[in-house]
């Protein structure tokens, strides 16, 4: 994260200014306590737990490829569930003089974890998928149907609990892709299961798998790459650099802005750092507590550090100059 530059600093500063809160960053001006979604989660590990564990054995039962590659994929949402829970839980911790940010940024590791255990899941579904294409064995069509048709109710069921709350934390739009991702594989599999019933074209189970497994990763890419982001402290998505930068520039006294830095703390949480040149004298802490309260507003930074130089040294500040970090 940005340091606290004031500590060694050899020009002149009067104050740093801090305000915290939380937002979803999904958009402006929305400061709001992330809900508790530990309800869903356990529901969530619950129903797939027992899910994971009737699909292997129909699976093996029915010796359906694409109903074991559902039932792996049901295991990794289900790992995929506790991890998210796991983060939504740390993230409430209080800071300590280590960890002075607490464990917020433990959300946006889980929904990195979470991106990138679900192409790799996909991705050796897709693989057996291939071997098997190649080599197409019996299936048991009406199990596989049945036993599919429920994982389509419970996976949707399970998606409707995040389904709230995936605008505006990455962690939780996680754990609805898996549980989107694991519904549309039932559903693939249901389909290909009524056509193998009524055609005995068995090439079709892990044509299924294939189709599906293609359809989910090209649609996880995109989780993927906002974990990515927000774990190279990269601007929050909704956030833009230079509209905040021009506000905080046509601030009463403002002469210069430098230094500013906006990164996200946690999936639902920005935190920003910046410099702000007004000759003359410090103008107060009303001033700064307006100005963290209009970022809260205006861009949904909840956690601003204003550090304000006079300029009167004479010597322009070590980190004015854009490229020096």
């Amino acid at each position: 994260m940005p340091e606290n530059h004031s500590s060694h600093h050899s020009h002149t500063h009067d104050d740093h200014g801090h305000d915290h809160g939380e937002h979803g960053h999904g958009g402006h001006g929305h400061v709001h306590a992330p809900k508790d979604f530990g309800k869903a989660f356990l529901i969530g590990v619950l129903l797939n737990g027992a899910f994971v564990a009737a699909e292997a054995v129909y699976g093996v039962l029915g010796n359906s490829l694409a109903l074991l590659a559902d039932a792996g994929h049901n295991l990794s949402d289900v790992l995929g569930l506790l991890l998210a829970w796991g983060a939504s839980i740390l993230v409430k911790k209080v800071p300590t003089t280590r960890f002075t940010y607490g464990l917020r940024s433990t959300s946006i590791l889980a929904a990195l974890i979470n991106a990138v255990l679900l192409l790799v899941v996909t991705g050796g579904i897709a693989w057996e998928a291939i071997l098997r294409f190649r080599h197409p064995e019996a299936v048991a069509g009406k199990i596989v149907i049945l036993v599919a048709a429920i994982g389509v109710g419970i996976n949707l069921a399970t998606a409707l609990l995040f389904m709230a709350g995936r605008k505006g934390d990455l962690n939780v739009r996680a754990a609805f892709a898996h549980m989107a991702a694991d519904a549309a594989i039932s559903l693939g599999v249901v389909v290909s299961g009524v056509i193998i019933v009524a055609t005995g074209w068995h090439w079709l189970d892990p044509a299924a798998s294939l189709a599906i497994s293609v359809l989910i990763i090209v649609g996880t890419w995109g989780l993927l790459r906002d974990s990515v982001n927000l774990a190279l402290q990269a601007v929050p998505e909704g956030i833009d650099t230079n509209e905040v930068n021009a506000y905080l520039g046509t601030i009463h006294g403002v002469a210069e802005v430098h230094d500013l830095h906006i990164w996200g703390m946690s999936t639902t949480e920005t935190a920003l750092t910046a410099h702000l040149v007004i000759p003359g004298g410090y103008p107060g802490d009303e001033m700064r507590r307006e100005i963290c309260a209009e970022l809260r507003r205006r861009f949904g930074i909840g956690h601003a550090t204003i550090q304000i130089e006079t300029g009167d040294s004479g010597h322009s500040c070590e980190l004015a100059p854009t490229h020096v970090v």
